[in-house]
């Protein structure tokens, strides 16, 4: 089995948590090379805690005989570290979003193209093993479906990993913050020209594109095996201060509807993930718990009608850990040539329509004059 060398770029919570345990778990199939991240206390922590090299600074690492990152960075540095990794002929590994716009994403398809390379967005819940059986068991068809829901209520990871080790990396320079932040301005205004609102900016880089982004891309799966083309948008609002997230897709002309809401909840520890598909006579519901909990497998359920009886099935098709299975998949990518299951193609889809929800929620509050 072929071993791939591996180095990780940003060891904060989901790298500690999931993406480093998870590649030294995969042993034969990644060997970890180096971690690199600006937090002092966070190297210190990673050597200590999983016995890795790690580095300062990030041209260290990538100097490395590597042969592919996975990316764990803050969101506005995806863009500028996978075009560095692909100009080095590395495979990239990136978590969501991919970037905040299509600009940008078609960047980085142009240079994956150019180095020839593996590039696959950290979408975990297309790994999901109930997840993969929903997309063969669907009740009903694009001539039958009536409505889709997402609901997602969400407050944070600290309840789901208080069990686990882990270093906050709260000594990073106030001069890169300030520059990380500035990069997600200037990315944010390319995607979004003219967003000056504090709040609407704050639930794009949220609610939307840290959060719900992982349903839409969810969804845009069940829609491709349903058959039915993306949607017209006919709603969208963020509210709570950019801590929640709702947006509406017409379907098949006004055949169906797709409603989805995301609002964190900081001091409710309660994880709440549903994505239902309602046709003529059945429904299926994927019921997810927080990520952070693994090997709790998603409950899958399908229920149908004749009219007068409702008949109920759960369905459960394993215990793989999704973020397990999702790096498996790179592997296999890089190394037997099987399709990339999440690409950049998929990412800029779920980012068009995460700004066109913007752009949508922003011309009604031009409209109304109402803050949210």
């Amino acid at each position: 089995m072929q071993c791939i060398r591996v180095g990780v770029i940003g060891a904060g919570g989901v790298a500690q948590v999931e993406h480093i345990p998870n590649l030294l778990k995969l042993h034969r199939q990644f060997e970890v090379l180096g971690v690199y991240d600006p937090s002092q206390k966070v190297r210190a922590f990673v050597e200590e805690e999983f016995g890795l090299r790690t580095f300062a600074e990030l041209d260290e690492l990538l100097a490395m005989p590597l042969d592919a990152v996975v990316i764990a960075s803050p969101d506005a540095l995806h863009l500028e570290q996978s075009l560095a990794a692909l100009a080095r002929g590395l495979h990239v590994f990136c978590e969501k979003p991919l970037c905040y716009g299509a600009q940008d994403v078609d960047e980085l398809i142009a240079a994956r193209d150019r180095a020839g390379k593996v590039l696959q967005v950290g979408y975990m819940k297309r790994f999901d093993p109930s997840y993969e059986a929903a997309l063969k068991m669907l009740p009903g068809t694009a001539r039958t479906l009536r409505y889709i829901s997402v609901e997602v209520n969400d407050p944070d990871a600290w309840p789901f990993i208080r069990h686990a080790s882990s270093c906050r990396g709260d000594d990073v320079a106030a001069e890169l913050i300030a520059s990380t932040e500035a990069r997600q301005r200037e990315q944010v205004d390319r995607a979004v020209p003219g967003i000056d609102d504090p709040n609407a900016f704050r639930g794009f880089v949220g609610a939307y594109c840290s959060s719900i982004v992982h349903d839409v891309n969810a969804i845009h799966g069940l829609l491709d095996a349903l058959g039915i083309a993306d949607g017209e948008i006919v709603g969208a609002w963020l509210f709570a201060k950019g801590e929640g997230g709702q947006g509406a897709v017409r379907l098949l002309n006004g055949q169906a509807l797709w409603n989805m809401v995301h609002i964190a909840t900081p001091g409710l520890p309660e994880y709440r993930e549903r994505i239902t598909l309602y046709f003529d006579d059945a429904s299926l519901e994927l019921e997810f718990p927080s990520p952070y909990l693994n090997h709790q497998p998603t409950r899958l359920t399908i229920r149908t009608g004749d009219g007068h009886t409702l008949s109920s099935r759960d369905i459960r098709s394993g215990y793989e850990e999704a973020f397990v299975e999702e790096l498996k998949g790179f592997w296999s990518a890089i190394v037997e040539g099987t399709p990339v299951r999440n690409t950049a193609e998929h990412a800029r889809r779920d980012m068009v329509l995460l700004v066109g929800l913007t752009r949508h929620h922003l011309a009604q509050l031009k409209q109304s004059g109402v803050r949210p």
